[in-house]
Formats: C-alpha cells, sequence, structure tokens
C-alpha cells in the first residue's frame, strides 16, 4: 500500500505518537513531517487549521485535512 496521506507532526506530541502507533497497528502506510524539521511544512498545518500549528495534522492526497482525527475518521476518509 502506498502513502495515501502526510501526517504533519512534532516529536514532543503525545497524540502524534498515539496515532502513528495506531495506525501502524492497522496497516495504514503514511508519511510523515516533522514541521519543526521543515518549516515550510507549518505553513501547510497553518493553512488546514485557521493559522494555527495544530498537529497532528492529515493532509489527503485529495487536499482534505483532518486534525488529531480517531483511527475510524481516517479509515472513514480513506474510503470515500
Amino acid at each position: 500500500m502506498s502513502d495515501t496521506f502526510t501526517m504533519y507532526t512534532t516529536t514532543w506530541c503525545g497524540y502524534c505518537h498515539r496515532l502513528k502507533k495506531q495506525l501502524e497497528r492497522e496497516g495504514i502506510a503514511f508519511a510523515e513531517v516533522d514541521i519543526e524539521e521543515q518549516p515550510e511544512a507549518a505553513k501547510i498545518v497553518e493553512e488546514a487549521n485557521g493559522g494555527n500549528q495544530t498537529v497532528p495534522t492529515l493532509v489527503f492526497a485529495d487536499g482534505t485535512a483532518l486534525t488529531n482525527p480517531s483511527v475510524a475518521q481516517v479509515k472513514a476518509q480513506l474510503a470515500s
């Protein structure tokens, strides 16, 4: 399975770590970008969250985004 979305994270984000583990357990592939290591990525997160750098933010191939979603929400988005 190819990467179907990009997860924007930080190293210190507990919600990010939890979601990554859940997605890996479900076998859902994704690309990960640390917004502190790649400041240009922070702009993408801000655009998806009304100017806030809220992580985890997932951006899908169709341009839609989810902020701090559950695994069920990610699965629903991938199925649509």
